[in-house]
């Protein structure tokens, strides 16, 4: 029994948590290196919308390490003549401007454009009416342009986290939906008992979790357009860590209903329950691949947990990690290129990363737990536990980038980045 337990908690240990109503705040800790210049100019009349623009999108951009912002210090719409070498004698590559405009009906019209400052001409624009609400938001999908133009990979500022937060004193706890900056945090499900393992349906309109609400790890899924929820899982014993197939249309989760844990897959409506693992051991923690063909787990098979990968139609399980003697909580970019996870060595746990075709191992950050990935695969969001708190923290795949999200209220922790929103 204190063996299950011990595996149970290979990705839910303790939870600490915060207050329901705190925002998450975002202290860069380092940087990328080679950063490309933009300059962000203030959207013209931009001050008649409740969020500022610009300053939105700097601070999108600062926190990506992958640039360096320059603050253009003035008004530039988007219908200004714009001399571009001035801004390329100031050292930037880029110059972002724009305009807000109230409309008749409430809305906002925010345009941007994108030019470039060393061969000239439009790089981009964007432009749209939106609620006074998703002000924020837009701005979010303005520097996911500038992002993906200046880099060619997708953006993921307007993408959103789920975590999970417990008021100590109250015994409450809460699962969390926020941007990915942190703020216009809302709480999608709260109680009294514990709540883990979020995970998000590939659509982003669900969110799979486990509450023990019923005195046991039951696992639920939460439909947060229409605030319902359904029960996915309540077999015998304990049911834990929903991972949602890339199709949407199954999870992956782990089941000791036959006395030990074990993989099984489950229709996403509930049904069709099939077991997956046969071992003597204890398998679980199941994710599945990026083209939802294996599933990666962690199993003690070989006498302690280490992670292993295995046909969706079953058959023999093939180990994946090696060095060091506990390595647990598996994760796979969305690219199916990285594998990451957290290995207890030098007494510590940390998380690391692995490119799968050369089996080269990276150590991106020390005190780790909970990984998972952003959806463009660039950065990976995890628990921190330091100075007796427990954070969210983000470091880029290759460890030059590192954030850290804190509230003032508490602790959070059990994060899980959310899909590409269509």
């Amino acid at each position: 029994m204190k063996k299950q337990l011990h595996y149970l908690l290979f990705s839910a240990t303790l939870l600490i948590g915060s207050a329901a109503n705190a925002q998450l705040q975002v202290e860069i800790a380092g940087v990328g290196s080679n950063q490309i210049p933009v300059a962000v100019a203030a959207f013209a009349d931009e001050g008649v919308a409740p969020a500022q623009v610009s300053a939105v999108i700097r601070a999108d951009l600062e926190r990506s390490g992958v640039f360096k912002v320059i603050d253009a210090g003035q008004v530039i719409s988007d219908s200004a003549s714009v001399d571009v070498n001035t801004w390329k004698a100031r050292g930037a590559d880029a110059l972002v401007v724009g305009s807000v405009t109230r409309q008749p009906d409430g809305r906002f019209a925010v345009r941007y454009k994108l030019l470039d400052t060393v061969k000239g001409g439009q790089l981009s624009s964007l432009g749209g009416e939106v609620q006074p609400r998703y002000t924020r938001l837009q701005a979010h999908r303005i520097a996911d342009d500038v992002y993906e133009k200046l880099t060619g990979v997708r953006g993921i500022f307007s993408t959103r986290i789920a975590y999970v937060k417990e008021n100590r004193a109250g015994r409450n706890y809460a699962l969390a939906v926020a941007d990915a900056d942190g703020e216009n945090e809302i709480v999608a499900v709260q109680g009294k008992e514990p709540i883990i393992s979020p995970s998000w349906s590939p659509d982003g309109g669900k969110v799979a979790y486990v509450s023990f609400e019923d005195r046991k790890p039951v696992i639920y899924m939460q439909d947060l357009v229409t605030g319902k929820r359904r029960v996915i899982a309540n077999e015998k014993g304990s049911n834990s860590a929903p991972s949602w197939s890339p199709d949407g249309s199954k999870l992956a989760i782990a089941l000791s209903k036959s006395g030990s844990y074990q993989v099984y897959i489950v229709n996403a409506d509930g049904s069709g329950l099939r077991r997956l693992t046969n071992s003597n051991g204890i398998d679980t923690e199941p994710q599945f691949s990026a083209d939802g063909q294996s599933i990666y787990f962690t199993s003690d098979r070989s006498g302690g947990p280490q992670i292993y990968k295995m046909s969706v139609n079953g058959g023999n399980a093939q180990r994946v990690t090696f060095n060091g003697s506990y390595n647990i909580s598996p994760r796979v970019s969305p690219d199916g290129k990285t594998l990451a996870w957290i290995s207890q060595r030098d007494g510590g746990f940390s998380l690391y990363a692995m490119d799968l075709a050369s089996g080269q191992e990276l150590r991106l950050a020390d005190g780790a737990t909970e990984p998972s990935f952003s959806p463009n695969g660039k950065y990976i969001m995890y628990a921190n536990k330091g100075g007796g708190r427990t954070s969210l923290a983000v470091v880029s795949v290759d460890g030059r980038v590192k954030q850290r999200l804190t509230t003032k209220a508490g602790n959070i922790r059990e994060p899980s980045w959310g899909p590409f929103m269509k």
